[in-house]
């Protein structure tokens, strides 16, 4: 055996590369590579056995009866070779007879070899077949020869994969074919696509190096630049100096300058492997010990370790980018972690059909984004990103929060005749566009919708919708590369206007800063520990003053002539509004004095998301022209739940008697007033949800497009006094099956539900 592994790969590589430039058949090719194989490692058997048709067949074979290649077949996980396959690990045994999945297979005559190692042979992370060695005298292999099956493998998998000699391999946890997972509702809807990774990882394409410094060097700046990195992250941290996110940064830290791990690196290099190829096969190396690892930390940390191999690919590969930057090709599952706001604006609306998460948030602003786009999401799919390769086909149904990946005909028949059930009921729906939202008893329901962005407001006949009850103004500012001008903003703001006709549109200022940070308007308090109560909306507006300025002269001058309806969010006190209000009054002045055009009127509103803010309506409501309700960011406050945190995502219910008695509370005192309360948050989206808010007296609702729909066929089915009548009783006595009792109520009433 040669005296490293470096040198021993090194020269089958040169062989290999001699055998793939000759001009012979793909049989004649690996015949010619277990030869060279066995002849290097010094091997009385070579083998090698590669997917096909579901079942690994052996290909090839240096030792083994030759009459046995193209019959012997093995299915996933049967036998020595199917394990390795199936579980993406290595196997070394010095009795291979002894091992429990060994099974005979006489036609290849191997009774008398004993010793046995085999390592997959993998690409795309998917194992397209097995390279196997052995010996009849019982020994384990040393490491230097595992690691040399490893680094050939490697070279193998191009070659085999350019000759299309194997299928697609085995995916995920070793299971081939369609797969159905779980996951939480965040926004319903149904489509079909082929999967992208936001964050698409790096394919090796070419494993064979032409200069081995060159590609130490680099590796050596990208190491460099990838601990940089993680020192900015370690330095700039606003953790404290104890605690879990500190832990896991220091983690990072010591991985990152792990000298063992880039001296792993180097010799795989040395072995004649490209920067790529090289970091692919040490990160082979530790996803097969994980395998043996039975401590949940040390497999954390093992999977800490595997996310900055998959850091330092991208780096040196120089894909840091995301799956928006190259654009989509196809109809698109977007599959992620998690998603900013930010993020998925940046995808092409015509082509993104869905989003499938690890983690997720009902209320988090991505999701409150995708809704206002249309594209359903589901959220909390485990592993989804190893399940998954990129472009698989998968099914996502909102409505019922599962997936499936790769699947069948039959599956994908039956989930396109439901896609067509759902577009006939979206057509029922449709034909209640241009009938009023009244409820049996005569109470009158207003239904508006959520924008922001200008072809919302385009839709706004084809809702059937009476106006913008909520135009999200960031939007326009997470979309920028830069801080949009007043030019800009009037120009979005007159088209929407003008688009939205005679319906009104009232325009909430910019909600900027926590979750929605800009890049462009960084703020060292933008890295607070709780960024939804941080520095953002109101705040950062009254802070920036220039900003609200250019923001209220945009307006102004948009609605010339017309009647121009804005609202401040988050607002915790009342003199926050008075002080928005004087600055939009000013500008009003301001514009007179120029002779600049202004609006005929303007309607002022404040959104109630601030628990602080309900105990001083009685101070704040004589200045109103009406008042809006967040539920969204209500919620997260009232149950002290981020709503950003995925282990919380439905950990609150919206039908809980705490939320119903505080907004009937908040609604009751608005009405009493004189002022009109509106419902804006994606409760008031939900037919139940919002029939519940019927019955404590909310009669004004803006919510997506997508549910006026389902949301008006309600309103038109119920007695407005039954419902009443009904929601005063479970919230005076309340049960915690609030919302199952309230549903069963519905059914037995006939009221749909959408």
């Amino acid at each position: 055996m040669p005296l490293t592994a470096a040198s021993a790969s090194r020269e089958i590589i040169v062989g290999l590369h001699d055998v793939m430039a000759k001009r012979m058949s793909a049989q004649a090719k690996l015949n010619t590579v277990v030869d060279l194989i066995a002849n290097k490692l010094r091997s009385e058997v070579c083998s090698i056995y590669l997917l096909h048709d579901g079942k690994l067949e052996l290909y090839a074979t240096h030792g083994l009866r030759v009459e046995a290649v193209h019959v012997t077949r093995l299915s996933l996980s049967e036998g020595l070779v199917g394990t390795i396959a199936a579980e993406g690990r290595i196997l070394n045994l010095d009795e291979a007879a002894s091992h429990p999945a060994f099974a005979y297979r006489p036609e290849t005559g191997e009774e008398r070899f004993h010793s046995f190692a085999g390592v997959p042979i993998v690409r795309r992370e998917n194992a397209i077949g097995v390279l196997a060695v052995q010996h009849a005298e019982p020994r384990c292999y040393e490491d230097i020869e595992i690691e040399a099956l490893q680094t050939v493998a490697m070279v193998l998998s191009e070659m085999i994969v350019n000759a299309r000699l194997a299928d697609g391999g085995r995916r995920g946890r070793g299971e081939t074919g369609a797969q159905r997972i779980a996951g939480l509702k965040l926004v319903t809807g149904m489509a079909k696509g082929v999967a992208v990774f936001h964050q698409p990882r790096v394919v090796v394409e070419h494993t064979v190096a032409d200069d081995i410094e060159a590609e130490r060097a680099r590796v050596y700046s990208a190491f460099r630049r990838m601990r940089e990195q993680i020192d900015h992250m370690t330095r700039d941290a606003e953790f404290g100096t104890i605690g879990e996110h500190n832990e896991i940064l220091e983690t990072y830290k010591m991985f990152a300058y792990d000298e063992g791990w880039s001296r792993r690196i180097n010799e795989a290099i040395d072995s004649g492997l490209t920067a790529e190829a090289a970091i692919e096969r040490v990160q082979q190396r530790t996803r097969a010990r994980m395998q043996d690892i039975d401590d949940p930390l040390l497999k954390e940390r093992m999977h800490d370790l595997e996310d900055l191999s998959n850091r330092l690919l991208r780096i040196v590969s120089g894909r840091m980018g995301t799956a928006a930057k190259t654009g989509l090709q196809k109809d698109t599952v977007l599959i992620a972690r998690n998603l900013g706001p930010a993020e998925l604006l940046e995808y092409d609306r015509r082509r993104l059909k869905a989003v499938v998460l690890e983690e997720g948030s009902l209320t988090a602003h991505m999701t409150i984004v995708a809704r206002a786009m249309g594209v359903p999401v589901v959220g909390k799919v485990e592993d989804i990103r190893h399940v998954a390769s990129e472009g698989d086909p998968i099914l996502v149904d909102g409505d019922n929060a599962t997936i499936v990946v790769r699947p069948t005909r039959a599956l994908t028949q039956a989930f396109e005749q439901r896609m067509a059930m759902s577009q006939k009921r979206r057509a029922q729906y449709a034909t209640l566009k241009n009938q009023p939202a009244i409820t049996t008893d005569g109470a009158r329901i207003s239904l508006m919708v959520n924008a922001g962005l200008a072809e919302d407001a385009a839709m706004l006949e084809a809702s059937g919708a009476e106006g913008i009850g909520l135009f999200r103004t960031e939007f326009q500012f997470l979309v920028s590369a830069a801080l949009p001008g007043r030019q800009s903003q009037l120009k979005l703001y007159r088209s929407v206007l003008d688009l939205a006709g005679e319906k009104p549109v009232v325009f909430r200022t910019v909600d900027i800063g926590g979750d929605k940070a800009l890049p462009y308007l960084a703020d060292a308090r933008d890295e607070a520990e709780n960024p939804a109560m941080g520095w953002r909306a109101l705040r950062l507006s009254l802070e920036r003053a220039t900003l609200m300025k250019a923001q209220a002269r945009a307006l102004l001058e948009a609605a010339s002539g017309r009647t121009l309806n804005v609202m401040f969010p988050m607002v915790s006190e009342p003199w926050e509004y008075e002080e928005a209000r004087a600055l939009f009054e000013e500008q009003v002045e301001w514009a007179k004095k120029s002779r600049k055009p202004v609006p005929k009127a303007i309607r002022y509103g404040a959104m109630l998301e601030v628990p602080s803010l309900a105990e001083m309506l009685d101070v704040l409501l004589p200045r109103l022209d009406f008042l809006s309700i967040g539920t969204n960011d209500l919620t997260q406050f009232l149950f002290a739940a981020d709503r950003a945190d995925p282990r919380l995502a439905d950990r609150y219910d919206w039908l809980s008697p705490a939320i119903l008695r505080f907004l009937k509370r908040v609604s009751d005192q608005a009405v009493a007033a004189g002022v009109p309360v509106r419902v804006c948050g994606e409760m008031g989206g939900r037919p139940l949800e919002a029939m519940a808010l019927i019955g404590i007296g909310i009669r004004n609702f803006s919510i997506t497009p997508a549910a006026v729909g389902p949301v008006k066929a309600m309103v038109r089915a119920i007695d407005a006094q039954e419902v009443t009548a009904r929601v005063g009783k479970l919230i005076a006595a309340p049960a915690p099956d609030l919302r199952k009792r309230l549903s069963d109520w519905a059914k037995r009433h006939r009221i749909p539900l959408g």
